[in-house]
């Protein structure tokens, strides 16, 4: 179905853009039923070649769509609202915003009190179908939950949330790429300086990690089950572990998690 849809996102920047890769990764998506849209349209040059409508009219692509996408700052997200207000249709429209921080209530302030309006936050995963997005909402009924799911689980998979649950979602979900990414990052520092070149080290590290993410999700392990697996008695794993966890790695995660959080509640 939503193949056939007629999608904007309005404030293309990296998550949109990520999105945007994922639909045009699908089996007989049109290009033509994406419309992007940006102040300044250069950096998405790329999927005007493909036959994206790229423009900077958010009016217009507020009217054209079936679904809207809001990729836009917090901070721009009322104006942007008031500035689409005279283009939603209610009765056949969802529009969904990806802001962090701006609850359904404050979307409602600005825009008709009938029109059905969804939370999502995916992560930059969508750009290889690999995102985890969790999604809220009020007022949909089970055709438009179907659709958004069907939306955001064609750029990965889809968790229902209660909507006093996205600010923590959009930590682990997409604040945790970036701490991912920092962890493979020393990983490969640790690779390169006990011996390997810089490619290998990413070559071997990467996969390392993409293997333990799926042995924890096709295994439905915990990680301590899995980490027994590779701790045998005064081997080297227990002793890079400890020296670790000496140096605080679990608790610096823990306390990184709980200050982005305490950063989006204030």
């Amino acid at each position: 179905m939503i193949k056939t849809k007629k999608i904007a996102i309005i404030g293309c920047g990296n998550l949109g853009t990520s999105i945007a890769n994922g639909l045009l990764s699908l089996e007989s998506f049109d290009p033509k039923n994406l419309i992007l849209t940006k102040r300044n349209t250069n950096s998405l040059s790329s999927f005007k070649e493909k036959g994206v409508q790229v423009i900077t009219d958010n009016l217009y692509a507020a009217k054209e769509a079936d679904i809207i996408l809001l990729g836009v700052k917090p901070y721009n997200v009322s104006t942007i609202l008031h500035e689409i207000k005279p283009s939603l249709d209610a009765k056949n429209q969802v529009i969904i915003s990806l802001a962090t921080g701006i609850t359904l209530e404050e979307m409602y302030q600005e825009i008709d009190l009938e029109m059905v309006a969804f939370r999502a936050m995916p992560n930059i995963a969508a750009d290889i179908q690999e995102s985890v997005t969790c999604i809220c909402h009020t007022k949909a009924n089970e055709i438009q939950i179907e659709l958004v799911k069907e939306l955001f689980d064609s750029v990965g998979f889809t968790i229902s949330i209660d909507e006093s649950l996205m600010e923590a979602a959009t930590v682990l979900g997409a604040c945790g790429i970036a701490y991912v990414l920092r962890f493979i990052r020393a990983m490969i520092q640790g690779g390169i300086q006990i011996g390997f070149d810089a490619v290998t080290a990413s070559r071997i590290v990467n996969q390392t990690v993409k293997g333990a993410a799926e042995l924890m999700i096709q295994k439905n392990l915990h990680p301590e089950a899995a980490i027994d697996k590779v701790t045998t008695p005064k081997g080297c794993t227990i002793v890079g572990l400890n020296e670790m966890e000496h140096q605080g790695f679990s608790s610096a995660m823990v306390r990184g998690v709980i200050a982005s959080y305490e950063k989006i509640e204030k």
